[in-house]
């Protein structure tokens, strides 16, 4: 195989807007590599409208807005290829997958972007008592059978988390002419964003039932139904609290967890907080010349900022590419979270480096009313956002001026906190 520039794990959202951004950048030859049968990753099966906002101005379907990347892609001549999965990826930047055509092959590159996406949490992870009857799906497997193999996984529906996928399938099985009997929720706010509770849930009369969850699965061969309970501040079951809902199907809409396992054997350094690895302003990892975007990075909430990251990701890998001495550059700040900010992304950045304004995503642990956002720079406090309200399904990001961060002499750590007022 030849060598490339620039390889991207993955042909969804980031992968695709990575690739055109360092193409744009002066990429001379960037590969993509997609273990599905087609580009546009999860994009296709979400048939559902409300993406390009950001990006495009416009309300989109999941594949209109794939199309416009892949279409792009198109017209600037970059590689791919499909069913192709990568199986290891080596710190001297070797990648090695694997396809039909091809067998095992390996394809040495100067950058590597990591763009996997997201896999599901399984009901494996739930810890849920009961046989093992048909009719339990995730969210998004039930997504892709109604949307893009037409199938109906079942007529009467409980599902279990409100993750955003969750939502958007209980609104999607109720136009199916399925019953959704209802929504429950472990946590005491909702995993999904405001706008999908309203117009998924509200807007059908379907229950959301937060700090509850299911404790029991009745049925052998398919499933009959489900016992739900309230949860305590320990999320351990309320005696006394059980309700059986008689269903013949059980949604899993309990979390995302980014697909890292190529990271992991590669030796990249992870965030514990978000399963996603460590990276600098550039979304250059531990690993110098492997960078990651997207969902495999930090799961995110649109995928408008999905495409924006990639875009600054494509752009540094180019970067990087053209102007790597191997050089070791100065001491990295560190970006820290505190009070209700979990996480940060980025986890350091280099301050001499920076040209234009930083951008710092990060999640909160609960929801906050009437709170405020702090950004510190070592003790000083340059920034202070007023929130009217701060939940676990948003995203949230503030944006440093260049000017504050190269004026501040010896600066070691820059602080984001969230407190209430």
């Amino acid at each position: 195989m030849k060598s490339y520039d620039i390889v991207i794990v993955g042909g969804g959202p980031a992968g695709l807007a990575a690739a055109i951004s360092a193409t744009n950048a002066g990429c001379g030859s960037c590969l993509i590599l997609e273990r599905d049968r087609e580009l546009g990753g999860i994009l296709n099966q979400c048939i559902h409208n409300g993406f390009g906002l950001h990006t495009f101005k416009e309300e989109l379907t999941g594949p209109e807005y794939a199309s416009r990347y892949i279409e792009r892609a198109m017209e600037l001549g970059i590689e791919y290829r499909l069913g192709t999965m990568v199986i290891d990826i080596s710190k001297d930047l070797v990648v090695t997958a694997i396809n039909r055509e091809d067998g095992c092959f390996t394809i040495p590159a100067k950058a590597v972007i990591l763009a996997m996406g997201c896999r599901e949490r399984p009901r494996g992870a739930l810890n849920i008592p009961g046989y093992r009857p048909a009719g339990i799906f995730s969210a998004g497997t039930a997504q892709r059978l109604v949307n893009m193999e037409g199938y109906l996984p079942g007529k009467k529906i409980v599902i279990l988390g409100s993750g955003d996928i969750g939502l958007i399938m209980a609104r999607r099985m109720t136009l199916e002419g399925a019953s959704v009997e209802c929504v429950a929720e472990l946590m005491p706010y909702s995993g999904g964003l405001k706008r999908n509770i309203v117009q998924c849930l509200d807007d059908y009369g379907i229950p959301l039932l937060l700090s509850h969850t299911v404790t029991d699965i009745a049925g052998r061969d398919r499933v009959e139904g489900v016992t739900i309970a309230q949860v305590d501040e320990h999320m351990k079951p309320v005696a006394g609290t059980e309700v059986y809902y008689e269903c013949d199907t059980l949604m899993l809409s309990t979390g995302l967890i980014p697909e890292n396992e190529l990271s992991r054997a590669a030796g990249v350094e992870m965030n514990p907080v978000t399963n996603g690895p460590l990276v600098s302003e550039t979304f250059e990892t531990s690993i110098p010349g492997i960078f990651a975007c997207g969902n495999v990075l930090h799961v995110h909430d649109l995928v408008d900022f999905v495409s924006e990251e990639a875009q600054s990701a494509g752009r540094y890998a180019a970067e990087h590419v053209r102007h790597n001495t191997g050089e070791k550059t100065a001491e990295p700040v560190t970006v820290s979270a505190h009070g209700g900010a979990r996480y940060t992304v980025p986890n350091t950045v280099n301050v001499k480096k920076i040209n234009a304004p930083l951008t710092i995503r990060f999640r909160v642990d609960n929801v906050y009313k009437d709170a405020g956002i702090d950004v510190y720079l070592d003790d000083e406090r340059v920034l202070h956002l007023k929130k009217r309200i701060l939940a676990p399904g948003e995203m949230e990001q503030v944006t440093l001026r260049k000017e504050w961060l190269q004026s501040k002499q010896d600066l070691r750590n820059i602080r984001v906190c969230v407190e209430r007022e």
